[in-house]
């Protein structure tokens, strides 16, 4: 038997029906057409669809789209606010923090949450906040660079 749920996502509020076992990442992906939020694992290690839960990182493969009913969802699309980049978005830019790009949109998450948390982290705290993101591509290197240059110039 389908459910009601309505949540809020990047601002917007969305009502839908769905099935009690459809996962959060599915519902984003093929509900609502936010295909930013990237299925990598389906368990929960690869982090490449972590999004903004009620202002908490979760790995959106992990929740149920009913569990979120009444939520504040931010998804990767969200970030972008009246036609300008969110400073970690322009980190990953600049310091080239991306390859192929799979686990960007959960990186680029994780790190906001970080920023928001500890606004001039230390490398070992940013690697420390990326570990439940994998990136198969770049070592880390510039994603460490990419969030270190997005503190550095986010308004405080």
């Amino acid at each position: 038997m389908d459910t009601t749920i309505t949540v809020t996502v990047n601002g917007e509020q969305h009502t839908n029906e769905v099935e009690p076992r459809l996962l959060l990442s599915t519902y984003l992906r093929e509900v609502l057409n936010l295909t930013g939020t990237h299925i990598g694992c389906d368990t929960s290690q690869c982090g490449a669809c972590t999004v903004m839960l009620n202002g908490e990182t979760a790995k959106s493969c992990t929740v149920f789209a009913v569990q979120a009913n009444g939520a504040e969802i931010t998804t990767i699309e969200g970030l972008e606010q009246d036609g300008k980049l969110h400073p970690v978005q322009v980190g990953f830019f600049e310091e080239h923090g991306l390859q192929c790009g799979f686990c960007t949109p959960g990186m680029m998450m994780s790190s906001i949450s970080l920023l928001e948390r500890n606004p001039d982290p230390s490398e070992g705290e940013i690697r420390h906040a990326i570990a439940g993101n994998l990136c198969r591509c770049t070592g880390y290197h510039n994603i460490v660079k990419a969030v270190q240059f997005a503190a550095k110039n986010t308004d405080s």
